[in-house]
C-alpha cells in the first residue's frame, strides 16, 4: 500500500511539472521573446476576440481563451516575464488550462488520498480562512448584510486543480475589490455541503455574486476584469443620476419628494466609478447620489459656481438648502472609508418627515442611559399649501437649535392616520401642535404637547424653546404617554410594481439556469415544467373525450310573440340565453335532493334521439320565465336513467293510471317517457307534471294545457318530436301562478347507486 500510494504521488507530481514545462506563454499568444509590451498588448486582444466563449462555439474557446489571458498576465508583468524567461516556470509552477486538469479531475474522482498518511497539510492558503463562510453565519450576517453590500463568493474544495488554477486572479481581484466595500467568501463544497446546497452550487470551482439576498453565478473565463464588471452588473441601474448644468437644480430640490439628503459627487472620468456605486448601493435609503463629469462641457456653469477643483474628486453634501451645501469633502485619493464616515455623519435631512418605522427607530431610538437619550421635536402637520409657512418656520427654528439631544422631524397627519398619533396633539389651530417626547419599549412614547399650537410666529418660537430648556433640566417635563403603532411606508411600491420586480427577478433566474446549468441543477425545473405540461394537455384531452352532455349547456332562444308574455312572479331574462344543466349522478343531489327552500327545478324528460330537438324547443318555451332566480332548468337522459321516471310516479300518493303497469305488462316495452316536465320542489317533497302534446295520427286526441293523460308518442318520428312541447308555455305560467296540481312523494327515487344514500335519508 505505501508503495502504491507514494508511485500515485509521484505519477501526479510528474504529471504537474510536464504540464507546467510544456506550457509557453509566448507559442499561446503567437510572439516572440523579444517582442515588446505593444506587440503582445496586440496579439493578446486579437486573440482574446477570436476565443472569446460568447462569440467561438467550439468545445476548447473557454480553455484556450484562459490561457490567452493568463498568459497576457504573465508577459505583460515584468517580473513573471523575467521569471518564466529564467526558469521556464509559473508563478507558484502551477499548470495551467482546464484541458490538462480534466485528467487529475477524473483522477481524483476515482481514486481516494489518505492525507492523514502523508502527514499533508490543506491546500487551502492561510490567508482564505478569514472568508470561509458557515452555514449559520451565512444566514445571520452575510445574507442580511447582502442588501448593503454585494458578495463575491467562491466555491472550492480540496484536491480542485482547476481551483489552483483560478488562484492568482482570485487574489488580485479580491485585493482590488475589497478595500472598495465588496465582501468576499468562500465556502468549501466538501466541509459546508449544506450551505452549497443553499446556494445552487455543485461543482468547484464556481464563482457566485449575492446582492439583495438573490444569487447569481459567474459564466465568463476568470479574468480580473470580468469579474469586476460581474460585480457591477449585480447592482441595481440607476443608484448613480447623471448631474448636468440642466438637471442640477431638479436633482437638489428633490429632497421635498424624496426626504433624503443629496450629495454631488465631482471627478475627472468620464464612467461613474464602481466605488461611487457600491457607496450608493450601502446608503440608497439615506441619500441620492449624482456624478458630475469634471470633463464634460455641459458643466462649467455647475463648476463655476460650487468653485469646484478640477485637480482632486469632490463631494457636496445639501439638505433643504440646495445653494449652499452643508458638508463638503476633498482628497486625491478618495477612500471608501472616507466617503462611509462623510455620508454617515449626514444621513438624514434638518427636518425629516417620518415616512416609515425605520426612520422613526433610528432618529428616536428607544432609550438605554440618561445621558445617551434623545428628545424627538415632533411637528404633526399636512400637505396643503396653507401650512408651508408653519413648515418653514419650524425648519428655521431647528437650524438654530442644533443640540445633538434634540431630533426635529414632521409628519403628514393624512399619511399617518393614526388614532393614537392624533392623540399626542391637541389640536385647537389649523396647524398640528409639535410635541416633546422620548420612546420606551413595546411602542410607547412619553410626550407633551406645546399649549397654543404652532404658528410660526415669534412668540411661538419662544415658547418652544422655554419648554425644551425645561424639558433637557428635568425629563419628568413630559407627563403623558401614548402607544404608537408601527407607521406605515409611505416611499413603499405599490402591489403591481412589486409583483413585476418579483416575477423579473424570476425569469431572469430560471433564463440563467437554464442557459448555464448543468443538467442536474435543470432537473427540479424541467420537472416542474414537465409536470405544468402534462397537467395541462391531460385536462384537455380528458375534457375532449369526456360526455358533452355532463357539460354546462346554453341555448340562446328567441321566443315566439305570442310567449312572449311573463308571468305575475317572473322577472324579465337577464341572458340572452337558456343555462339548462344535466341530471347526473354528481348533479342530482345539489339539483334536487338538497334544493333550497323556495326553489323549483324544472325537468325535461328526453332520450338520445330527441336530445337536439327537445332542448332547443324547450329553451324556446321557458325562455320568457329564465329571469326568475328561483326556477332552474335541467333535463334527464331517459336512455341512463329509464327506471328513474315510473319510480317517481309509482311513489306519488294518488294513482296515475296511464302511467302504472300492471304485473302481465312488465315483460313489455317501458313507454316512451320523452317530452314530460316535471316542476320538482326538492324541500317540500312534490312535484307537477306536464304531459307532451300528441304528435300521432290524432292532433285533437290532447288536453288543452297539457296536464290530462295521454296515450303513448312512440308514433311520433323526428320531425314532428319538438311539437311535443307546443302547450309548455302555457303550463309554465300556471306553474308560476300556483295552480297546476301537485303530486307528493315520500322520498325522492335515487339516480343512481350514489345518490341512493342521500335520497333515503
Amino acid at each position: 500500500n505505501l508503495k502504491r500510494k507514494l508511485s500515485v504521488s509521484l505519477r501526479v507530481s510528474v504529471q504537474m511539472a510536464r504540464a507546467a514545462s510544456e506550457y509557453d506563454p509566448y507559442m499561446v499568444l503567437g510572439v516572440g521573446r523579444s517582442a515588446s509590451q505593444a506587440e503582445v498588448k496586440r496579439a493578446y486582444k486579437n486573440l482574446a476576440k477570436e476565443w472569446h466563449p460568447d462569440k467561438n462555439k467550439d468545445p476548447k474557446a473557454e480553455d484556450m481563451f484562459i490561457k490567452v489571458s493568463k498568459s497576457y498576465e504573465i508577459l505583460s508583468n515584468e517580473e513573471r516575464r523575467s521569471n518564466f524567461d529564467r526558469y521556464g516556470q509559473m508563478e507558484e509552477n502551477q499548470p495551467l488550462g482546464q484541458s490538462q486538469h480534466q485528467g487529475f479531475r477524473g483522477f481524483h474522482n476515482s481514486f481516494y488520498f489518505d492525507e492523514s498518511f502523508f502527514h499533508f497539510p490543506r491546500s487551502r492558503d492561510f490567508a482564505d480562512s478569514k472568508y470561509l463562510l458557515h452555514h449559520a453565519g451565512f444566514n445571520s450576517d452575510v445574507l442580511p448584510d447582502s442588501h448593503k453590500r454585494p458578495y463575491l463568493i467562491k466555491v472550492t474544495s480540496e484536491w480542485c486543480f482547476a481551483c489552483i488554477h483560478i488562484e492568482p486572479v482570485w487574489k488580485e481581484t479580491v485585493l482590488e475589490l475589497e478595500p472598495l466595500g465588496v465582501g468576499i467568501g468562500i465556502v468549501d463544497l466538501g466541509y459546508e455541503r449544506r450551505l452549497a446546497h443553499q446556494l445552487g452550487a455543485h461543482r468547484a470551482p464556481s464563482i457566485i455574486g449575492l446582492v439583495n439576498g438573490r444569487v447569481t453565478f459567474f459564466h465568463q473565463a476568470v479574468v480580473r476584469e470580468h469579474l469586476r464588471q460581474f460585480i457591477e452588473d449585480l447592482l441595481p441601474h440607476k443608484l448613480v443620476e447623471r448631474i448636468t448644468d440642466n438637471n442640477y437644480l431638479a436633482f437638489l430640490e428633490s429632497w421635498r419628494v424624496e426626504n433624503k439628503p443629496s450629495v454631488l459627487l465631482f471627478d475627472q472620468v468620464p464612467v461613474v466609478p464602481l466605488l461611487y456605486k457600491l457607496t450608493a448601493f450601502a446608503f440608497r435609503d439615506y441619500v441620492r447620489l449624482g456624478f458630475v463629469d469634471q470633463g464634460d462641457a455641459h458643466n462649467t456653469r455647475l463648476l463655476r459656481q460650487f468653485n469646484i477643483n478640477t485637480y482632486a474628486p469632490t463631494m457636496l453634501l445639501f439638505k433643504e438648502d440646495t445653494e449652499h451645501p452643508v458638508d463638503i469633502i476633498q482628497a486625491r485619493g478618495m477612500k471608501r472609508q472616507i466617503m462611509d464616515e462623510f455620508v454617515s455623519n449626514n444621513k438624514f435631512l434638518q427636518v425629516p418627515r417620518l415616512v416609515n418605522q425605520q426612520l422613526f427607530d433610528e432618529l428616536c431610538p428607544v432609550k438605554q442611559f440618561h445621558r445617551r437619550r434623545k428628545y424627538c421635536v415632533l411637528l404633526i402637520t399636512g400637505e396643503d399649501p396653507a401650512f408651508l409657512p408653519g413648515s418653514k418656520a419650524f425648519l428655521d427654528f431647528a437650524s438654530v437649535n442644533r443640540k445633538d439631544v434634540l431630533r426635529f422631524a414632521y409628519v403628514y397627519q393624512r399619511q399617518q392616520n393614526h388614532q393614537n398619533i392624533q392623540t399626542l396633539t391637541r389640536v385647537r389651530l389649523p396647524i398640528c401642535a409639535s410635541s416633546d417626547s422620548r420612546r420606551s419599549h413595546a411602542g410607547k412614547v412619553m410626550y407633551r404637547s406645546v399649549s397654543g399650537g404652532w404658528n410660526g410666529s415669534e412668540e411661538d418660537k419662544y415658547r418652544l424653546h422655554e419648554q425644551l430648556e425645561l424639558l433637557q433640566k428635568d425629563p419628568t417635563y413630559l407627563s403623558s404617554d401614548a402607544t404608537l403603532p408601527e407607521l406605515n411606508n409611505e416611499m413603499a411600491p405599490i402591489f403591481i410594481i412589486q409583483w413585476m420586480n418579483a416575477a423579473y427577478d424570476y425569469i431572469v433566474q430560471m433564463y440563467d439556469d437554464l442557459l448555464y446549468s448543468n443538467w442536474r441543477e435543470m432537473m427540479p425545473i424541467l420537472s416542474l415544467i414537465f409536470s405544468a405540461l402534462f397537467i395541462l394537455f391531460g385536462t384537455v384531452i380528458i375534457q375532449a373525450f369526456s360526455s358533452r352532455e355532463e357539460m354546462y349547456i346554453q341555448f340562446k332562444a328567441f321566443p315566439a310573440p305570442s310567449l312572449s308574455v311573463i308571468g305575475p312572479r317572473s322577472r324579465p331574462p337577464k341572458k340572452d340565453f337558456v343555462e339548462v344543466t344535466e341530471l347526473t349522478d354528481i348533479t342530482y343531489i345539489s339539483n334536487l335532493v338538497k334544493l333550497r327552500p323556495g326553489h323549483i327545478n324544472v325537468v325535461l324528460v328526453l332520450t338520445g334521439a330527441s336530445k337536439n330537438a327537445l332542448l332547443r324547443k324547450f329553451a324556446k318555451e321557458v325562455f320568457s320565465f329564465s329571469g326568475t332566480q328561483t326556477l332552474h332548468f335541467s333535463f334527464l337522459n331517459g336512455d341512463k336513467h329509464r327506471h328513474w321516471m315510473p319510480s317517481l310516479l309509482r311513489s306519488t300518493s294518488e294513482s296515475l293510471p296511464s302511467e302504472g303497469q300492471s304485473d302481465d305488462e312488465e315483460g313489455e316495452e317501458s313507454p316512451d317517457y320523452a317530452g314530460h316536465v316535471l316542476a320538482l320542489n326538492g324541500h317540500k317533497k312534490y312535484f307537477c307534471l306536464f304531459r307532451p302534446v300528441f304528435t300521432g295520427e290524432d292532433p285533437n286526441d290532447s288536453s288543452e294545457d297539457g296536464t290530462g293523460p295521454k296515450r303513448g308518442s312512440s308514433r311520433a318520428t323526428s320531425i314532428e318530436v319538438h311539437h311535443k312541447l307546443d302547450r309548455l308555455g302555457l303550463w309554465m305560467e300556471r306553474l308560476m301562478e300556483g295552480t297546476l296540481p301537485r303530486l307528493q312523494v315520500p322520498a325522492w327515487p335515487p339516480l343512481g347507486e350514489t345518490t341512493a344514500s342521500f335520497t333515503e335519508s
